[in-house]
């Protein structure tokens, strides 16, 4: 069997050929962790080489084709590995034995061919949550509670000091190290613009038409109120919900079930254009919203008036940074946004996702974190 290290080793090498720029000592922090953790878990893979080898948002994506490539297709030459015999690939479930265990084995033909089986995690991070059972659910909530949400950033107006070139002189700084010279200001002292993190705003229908997606979705935004600073999250159907303090607290458990009791019209009618108007009327054009990224996450199915629904997105799309609309039916074949609420926002919308499954939620981590 292959050591996970050298197969660690090579997909840094795969990375630097893809573009990303990879320093040494993240390759040898990468390769120790799957030497400790070893390749039983695809997406326990899959962040650790996020968290250590990426340093840039804008690499994000060509990180996940690469490691698509080189783990999950068996796109991998035979040189990707120290020793020419060897071949690496990932099979799927094949309805073997062994099939609902997440190991990795070994067989040797000639050479060894390493077979990765993620075969259960796979399935069920594609598969509709509509569709899932009652155990899936469950682990489909664990995998959301370990989503990173990272968000975008904005440049600050909070200068930090800096060695070298700043883009800002610090007088005081360069002041005070000269009295060290008997006045004489042998350095000048520079200050930089600081990347703070921008708001994240979470707007999550919890209507009758929603109900098979809505508890994934909660726990997708108490992933994200837990896991980093300035989250504001609603539930709205017929009437608009705060639920940021509810959702707060590392006990996932009890964060939904103190959100769920909170929310007095939970699968109830959907009135999308007026919980928006109350959105943007307390909170959004108050400032909330204001250089934020704004997340609706909904069907768009509206018993409202369109032109309303319409009127208050060119609100919010006027002061918030980016607004965007994740619809877990954008999945289904030949999908076509012709409810009316859909089509009424769609052209205020500037990211349109999906969000039906694990996947599509990693995804919209993703999407969140490009800025």
């Amino acid at each position: 069997m292959t050591d996970p290290r050298v197969l660690a080793a090579a997909f840094a090498r795969a990375l630097r050929d893809a573009g990303l720029s990879v320093p040494t000592d993240s390759v040898a922090t990468f390769v120790a962790a799957l030497g400790c953790t070893g390749l039983g878990s695809r997406d326990g893979t899959y962040w650790t080489g996020r968290t250590v080898l990426v340093r840039r948002a804008e690499d994000i994506a060509t990180y996940d084709r690469t490691f698509a490539a080189f783990w999950e297709e068996g796109a991998r030459s035979d040189d990707a590995v120290d020793a020419p015999a060897e071949t690496a690939s990932l099979a799927m479930d094949d309805g073997s034995d062994d099939a609902g265990a997440d190991s990795h084995d070994a067989t040797e033909d000639g050479g060894a061919t390493i077979i990765l089986r993620w075969s259960s995690a796979e399935v069920l991070r594609n598969k509709d949550f509509a569709t899932c059972t009652a155990d899936e659910l469950r682990d489909a909530a664990r995998a959301i509670a370990a989503l990173r949400v990272h968000g975008s950033v904005r440049r600050s107006r909070r200068l930090r000091p800096v060695r070298g070139r700043g883009t800002h002189h610090d007088p005081r700084a360069t002041l005070r190290a000269s009295l060290r010279t008997r006045g004489e200001p042998l350095r000048l002292h520079r200050r930089v613009r600081i990347d703070a993190p921008r708001r994240l705003v979470l707007l999550l229908d919890v209507s009758g038409s929603m109900e098979p997606y809505a508890r994934a979705m909660l726990r997708f935004a108490q992933a994200a109120v837990t896991g980093r600073r300035r989250v504001e999250a609603f539930a709205f159907s017929t009437r608009l919900t705060r639920l940021t303090r509810d959702l707060a607290g590392r006990d996932a458990d009890r964060a939904i079930a103190r959100a769920s009791r909170t929310v007095p019209d939970w699968s109830s009618g959907t009135r999308l254009g007026g919980c928006l108007r109350e959105f943007n009327n307390s909170w959004g054009t108050r400032g909330m919203a204001r250089g934020a990224d704004v997340v609706i996450l909904s069907d768009g199915w509206d018993r409202g008036d369109p032109a309303e629904l319409a009127h208050e997105m060119g609100r919010l799309g006027r002061v918030a940074h980016r607004t965007i609309w994740v619809n877990p039916l954008k999945s289904t074949p030949g999908f076509a946004p012709l409810a009316r609420g859909m089509a009424a926002a769609l052209p205020h919308v500037d990211e349109f996702v999906e969000g039906h499954s694990l996947g599509s939620l990693e995804r919209l981590a993703t999407v969140l974190a490009r800025g």
